[in-house]
């Protein structure tokens, strides 16, 4: 990175790092750099009292009945007394936690009852003392700013989820049921849930409306970017975004054993050597080492996590935030081999020797002598890979608390809210027990697939006369299915036009409205999906506005939904067949379109579930971009033959030995992920071909995920708006990630606990009359390909 960055760099990798010294290479902060003083948080242990309610009732009445005009019964008082005694204790009146926590209380009353008598009797009241249990922490209820998806998806929630860092104090092996909720004498009907659809806890989240979140890596924890986002920023939010991605990044390799080094072994390996991320001896432990404190250290290994990126020279250099050096890759193997993607704009571990400029020949601009913070001398690459990919169960702190198979949140980054829709230390248990009753009452009907599913249909080209017959025909299938089997969402991925309008390709404004119309009277053919399913649109490149002047190339990212103004007929139809559907009053909720933005997310219930939807032409991009490596021709090199590999022209030579004991091994896991292609393609299709196909699939999903962002390019290749680069991180790990890619094999494969999908365009390519999509099931978590002839 350039000069300017080096003042405002994080920690470094280890906490006994070196203060980064002053040299010339690269900028030195003007002001000298402050240890940071870390106090004791404040104890979060709370003394329960005993309250009786005639000594609350005061201070009841004040916020209830004259600040919010609500009306306690006797009862109501009694369960509110207990709770502030059990959760307040001897601090309720001295340090005033009773009075925010009873008018957090009147303000949820009011928000999800509208009554204007609070009883006791009912669930509503417990739902909401529940709920304000999780928010507190020693006696306070911490906030923060609510959205308006947090309260739709928990009707009994008045209250946001606490940040990282107002939960410091609080241990984080503690679940919601040890916070004292057993001693408040309520009883919970266990069996009172809000419905028993599915589709009513399925939530849309475009990217414009997700938090726009960032690492703090002094404070360790995420916290809301206090700016209001822009698309014309300053261009210091430039910089923000590149060292926002570079600190998740960084953060998350320091939680990996890997990067834990034990105190009481002596020494580590001197090579990045192990055989799985998850279980690390303590000498195979190993640690980053700032690029700025490579001098002085000629002629030593070491481990470095920079940016790849090419100079203004041309050459290829690795930046952090304390500076940049050039790399020589002549004799770098990939790790694990051909088995990921390596391009310039991703994040990369790189493991090599260090020369100085001293010892090496050949000074100037585009060498080694320190030009735009990049320090002298050259590494020497033996090893590249990608940082190891962290689970969603690590990164949200949920683990079995018992036999049973109950989860509880401890640790990790439990309390922070990243799409608005509540936390899993705060709302996760509450969902996973609608959840699981959820799933109950379904099995309960039958034991077929039903309304767990989601149909992705990907590359729907409106202006084509194929794909609207293979669109007509997929509807058909569903439509004739019994009613409350219906799929909950149908996900329609674009591009919607073949080439890109209002550019020249496929018409203009008149001809694409027409497109969306002729979609309107088939989907107007099938009103029984219309009136009972969600249906999303996923805009591509080609679509407007964007395309107007990118003519189909890469549009800056978030891109914003399909407009208004094409859509009047689409949604004329829904309005039509939930008006002339007879719904049962007040049981089910009327099928809605939603035009969404690229990328887009869906949540079910809540935190519980998060599925990713992305359109991109990624795979052709890394084909472009990708390095190539030395074939260094190592007899020992030995490909496993459980494992078919394409020769294509690109692909990186071997670098890993067949026992997994290479430089730098990775998890086995998406390795052994088994292809859930239909069987009649599969018999279709040769058996070389299918390997290939699947090869093709890991590596790409390997790549994304690794990197934990939907566009690892420099932003002159794929442009990304700098202030929403947030809803563009894929941490935590979705619970599942649809990247719609018609250059890349459809697949349906698991790494790292994320289920990652590719519909491929709905007309197979290579076969006639023949249509593909996936259908996921959100219950099993998995995806299936699925084909028909048309």
């Amino acid at each position: 990175m350039a000069a300017h960055t080096g003042k405002k760099f994080a920690q470094t990798a280890t906490a006994n790092a070196a203060t980064i010294p002053s040299s010339s290479a690269f900028g030195t902060p003007v002001h000298p750099i402050h240890q940071k003083q870390f106090t004791d948080a404040p104890s979060a242990t709370v003394l329960p009292i005993s309250l009786p309610p005639a000594i609350l009732r005061p201070l009841a009445f004040r916020t209830f009945t004259k600040k919010h005009n609500l009306t306690l019964t006797s009862s109501a008082l009694q369960a509110i007394s207990t709770f502030i005694g059990t959760h307040c204790g001897s601090g309720w009146r001295e340090e005033g936690l009773a009075e925010r926590a009873l008018d957090e209380m009147a303000k949820a009353w009011k928000k999800n009852s509208g009554s204007l008598i609070v009883p006791g009797e009912g669930s509503e009241l417990i739902r909401i003392l529940r709920n304000i249990e999780g928010c507190m922490l020693g006696g306070r209820v911490v906030t923060q700013r609510a959205t308006s998806r947090q309260t739709a998806v928990f009707p009994g929630l008045g209250l946001p989820a606490m940040t990282q860092a107002e939960s410091g104090s609080l241990n984080r092996n503690d679940s919601q049921g040890s916070l004292g909720l057993t001693t408040l004498g309520l009883q919970d009907d266990g069996g009172d849930i809000q419905s028993k659809d599915p589709r009513d806890w399925l939530q849309v989240i475009d990217a414009f409306e997700q938090p726009q979140l960032a690492y703090n890596p002094i404070q360790k924890h995420f916290e809301e970017v206090g700016t209001r986002p822009s698309l014309l920023p300053d261009p210091s939010h430039r910089t923000a975004l590149i060292r926002a991605r570079y600190q998740v990044a960084h953060q998350r390799l320091l939680r990996n054993g890997a990067f834990q080094i034990s105190t009481v072994a002596p020494s580590r390996s001197k090579s990045l050597h192990r055989s799985s991320l998850e279980m690390v001896m303590p000498q195979q432990a190993y640690k980053l080492m700032p690029i700025a404190n490579l001098l002085g250290r000629s002629g030593s290994t070491h481990v470095l996590l920079g940016l790849l990126e090419n100079s203004p020279t041309g050459t290829l250099v690795l930046s952090d935030l304390t500076g940049s050096i050039s790399l020589d890759l002549q004799y770098a193997k990939p790790v694990p081999k051909d088995g990921a993607w390596f391009a310039p704009g991703m994040i990369v571990l790189a493991e090599g020797l260090y020369e100085e400029e001293g010892s090496i020949a050949g000074l100037g601009l585009a060498g080694d002598g320190g030009v735009g913070g990049t320090i002298g001398g050259k590494f020497h690459v033996s090893s590249l890979g990608g940082p190891p990919c962290e689970r969603r169960d690590v990164t949200l702190g949920v683990r079995s608390s018992d036999k049973s198979g109950s989860l509880i949140a401890g640790g990790g980054f439990g309390w922070v809210d990243f799409l608005g829709v509540g936390s899993e230390r705060a709302n996760g248990l509450a969902m996973r027990d609608s959840e699981k009753r959820v799933w109950e009452s379904q099995d309960s009907a039958s034991q077929t697939p039903g309304r767990s599913r989601m149909i992705i249909l990907g590359e729907v080209n409106l202006d084509s006369t194929k794909t609207m017959q293979a669109l007509k025909q997929v509807l058909g299938l569903y439509a004739v299915e019994s009613a409350g089997k219906t799929p909950m969402a149908f996900i329609l991925i674009g591009n919607f036009t073949r080439y890109a309008v209002l550019a020249g390709g496929s018409g203009g404004s008149i001809e694409y409205k027409e497109y969306f119309d002729s979609l309107a009277s088939i989907l107007s053919d099938h009103p029984s999906i219309l009136e009972d399913s969600t249906f999303v649109f996923v805009p591509g490149d080609n679509d407007p506005w964007a395309s107007a002047f990118s003519a189909g190339a890469a549009a800056v990212l978030p891109k914003r939904g399909v407009p208004e103004l094409y859509t009047s007929r689409v949604k004329r139809a829904f309005a039509s067949a939930n008006a002339e559907a007879e719904k049962p009053a007040g049981k089910k909720r009327k099928g809605e379109v939603v035009w969404s933005t690229n990328p887009t997310r869906l949540t079910l219930f809540g935190p519980g579930q998060e599925v990713v939807v992305f359109r991109d032409d990624m795979s052709g991009r890394l084909r472009r971009k990708g390095l190539r490596f030395r074939n260094l021709d190592e007899p020992e090199d030995a490909e496993p033959d459980s494992v078919a590999r394409p020769a294509a022209v690109d692909a990186p030579p071997d670098g890993l030995r067949a026992d997994g004991q290479g430089d730098m091994d990775t998890d086995r896991t998406i390795e052994t992920a088994e292809s859930a292609l239909a069987e009649p393609k599969a018999k279709e299709m040769g058996r070389t071909e299918v390997s290939s196909d699947l090869h093709v699939a890991r590596k790409l999903v390997k790549t994304v995920l690794d990197q934990g962002y939907l566009s690892p390019f420099p932003l002159t290749d794929r442009p990304v708006l700098w202030d929403y680069g947030s809803s563009m991180s894929l941490y935590p790990l979705p619970s599942a990630f649809v990247l719609m890619d018609p250059e890349a094999p459809p697949f349906a494969l698991t790494y790292e606990g994320c289920h990652a999908m590719n519909p491929g365009a709905l007309i197979a390519p290579g076969k006639r009359g023949v249509a593909q999509w996936i259908e996921y099931d959100a219950r099993t978590r998995k995806g299936k390909a699925r084909d028909v002839k048309f």
